[in-house]
């Protein structure tokens, strides 16, 4: 998985494997050291529960290595799998002291995590954190309108495309790779999260998976490990293209 590929050397950020996309991504070394005065690091394992939706939460942070859920439940008990922070995500929102959905770690998980006030207060002072953060915004608002589609307009095939699209850009984009050749990573999803995150059965996403992969628009080792050899046929599967399409 990208949790156990993208492994902390150590805690020091100039070897951190999200450093040139994360919160922190534009500060220079004074802000780095001011960083380093209210950051701290926390660990997850596999299905635990980082924060329920409505607790107060005295940190935001940025996700290092795993994956991690966010989730909304509705008043009849049902919960809607409503996003995914991938290694460099943001988790909290400053200014506001309460989270908006459930974050739960779906693989091992690390962060590295900021104590909520004093980053406010460092945000006021730091343009370079404050710009980094409006952009990490405006992306993630971009893919969600672009999420919107897929879940509402695109066929199951171009869902699972998408979904399978996304990861290995990302994936891609951590490790400074270039996309223009094959693409290799560990799946950091089950087929039933995927099937609660795209709204589809576990039939259905298992049956396209094997589609993709008996066209040879994807090669899988066992159940995750996937390589996907053209980046631009598997775009075209997921009704984007290699110029715009999703944003990861």
């Amino acid at each position: 998985m990208i949790s156990d590929t993208l492994q902390i050397s150590s805690h020091e950020c100039d070897s951190c494997p999200i450093r040139h996309r994360a919160v922190c991504a534009r500060c220079e070394a004074d802000e780095l050291e001011v960083l380093e005065q209210i950051k701290y690091y926390r660990s997850y394992e596999a299905g635990q529960t980082i924060v329920w939706s409505g607790d107060r939460m005295d940190f935001v942070a940025s996700v290092v290595s795993g994956i991690a859920t966010l989730s909304q439940a509705m008043e009849d008990g049902r919960t809607q799998m409503v996003g995914l922070l991938l290694p460099s995500d943001f988790v909290g929102r400053p200014g506001r002291d309460q989270a908006a959905y459930d974050v739960v770690a779906t693989t091992d998980l690390v962060m590295c995590c900021f104590r909520r006030k004093p980053f406010e207060e460092m945000m006021s002072k730091t343009p370079h954190i404050a710009e980094r953060l409006l952009e990490m915004t405006l992306d993630e608002l971009d893919a969600a309108r672009e999420w919107m589609l897929v879940l509402g307009r695109k066929t199951a095939r171009e869902k699972i495309a998408s979904l399978l699209a996304i990861i290995a850009r990302r994936d891609a984009t951590l490790r400074q790779n270039k996309l223009n050749g094959p693409l290799v990573f560990d799946l950091p999803l089950t087929r039933e999260a995927m099937a609660d995150y795209l709204g589809l059965t576990l039939e259905t996403v298992s049956r396209q998976i094997s589609a993709l992969k008996r066209d040879g628009v994807i090669v899988l080792e066992g159940k995750r490990h996937v390589t996907v050899p053209d980046l631009g046929r598997l775009l075209e599967e997921a009704g984007d293209d290699a110029d715009g399409g999703m944003l990861v």
